[in-house]
């Protein structure tokens, strides 16, 4: 039985929306689409012990860090990034950029993604609370790269 998209996750200038939860799928794996702006600010460097993220390019191109290395990732392109490898991606292109997103086990969900929106909206437009950001992470399997 198809799982179905849910609600848009908005944080800043990135767009998260679930296609496959954990809990749809057993917790074998978890899928969800993300789109990030022109310019827009990303999410610090960091690793998940608990699973494996693999990304596949839909449009634009995010420069993906992984290990210190780089590689852009546009449509039709893919990328592994192990457990407990450092990583982050950014937006360099003058268009917003889309990927697939594919977590496994399927144990992150939009409640990770919920709760740095809210910490996020508090700021009022001005910098976000670092140490709760960081808090959100930890609680949700994500260790901050020192």
């Amino acid at each position: 039985m198809p799982a179905g998209k849910s609600e848009e996750i908005h944080i800043g200038g990135l767009t998260i929306q679930f296609l496959i939860q954990g809990a749809d799928s057993g917790s074998s794996v978890a899928v969800f689409e993300f789109e990030v702006a022109a310019g827009a600010n990303v999410p610090i460097g960091h690793s998940h012990d608990g699973y494996e993220e693999t990304i596949y390019g839909l449009k634009g191109v995010l420069t993906f860090t992984v290990d210190r290395k780089k590689a852009d990732i546009g449509p039709g392109d893919a990328l592994c990034i192990p457990r407990g490898v450092v990583h982050r991606f950014d937006n360099f292109g003058q268009v917003g950029a889309k990927v697939l997103a594919i977590v496994s086990p399927g144990i992150l969900g939009p409640d990770y993604f919920r709760e740095v929106a809210a910490v996020v909206k508090a700021a009022a437009g001005g910098p976000p609370n670092v140490a709760a950001i960081v808090a959100v992470m930890r609680r949700h399997g994500l260790t901050p790269a020192p």
